[in-house]
């Protein structure tokens, strides 16, 4: 039980840092609480809201990931370093194709909604 409360207090201090010190990660949030309600507007079935709302969480799972690997990168070296960049150039691929998945999704079931699939 003190190991589930201190892997408790870890995440919360997690996410404060990095709602604290990136915007993405506050944007991303944003979007989390826009999209409960238009999951509930758009999905046609309790599943499909399930997943629009989860492809949100996935953006942001990918984004907690990458901005502890920028973090942890930039406490190595502040010295320009080409597999370091190239590190986290990976990281940032990771948040595109999350956002690009995430997109298709919402696309998908707004076409679904409309009758156009």
């Amino acid at each position: 039980m003190l190991r589930l409360w201190r892997a408790t207090i870890n995440t919360r201090n997690g996410l404060v840092f990095a709602i604290r010190s990136e915007q993405a990660v506050r944007e991303e949030l944003v979007a989390l609480v826009i999209a409960l309600p238009l999951a509930w507007l758009i999905g046609t079935t309790a599943m499909r809201r399930i997943e629009l709302v989860a492809a949100v969480v996935m953006v942001l799972i990918v984004e907690l990931l990458n901005t502890a690997i920028e973090k942890l990168a930039d406490r190595l070296t502040t010295d320009h370093d080409l597999q370091i960049g190239r590190v986290k150039d990976m990281g940032s691929a990771a948040v595109g194709v999350a956002l690009v998945t995430a997109g298709l999704f919402w696309l998908f079931s707004i076409a679904e909604r409309i009758g156009v699939i």
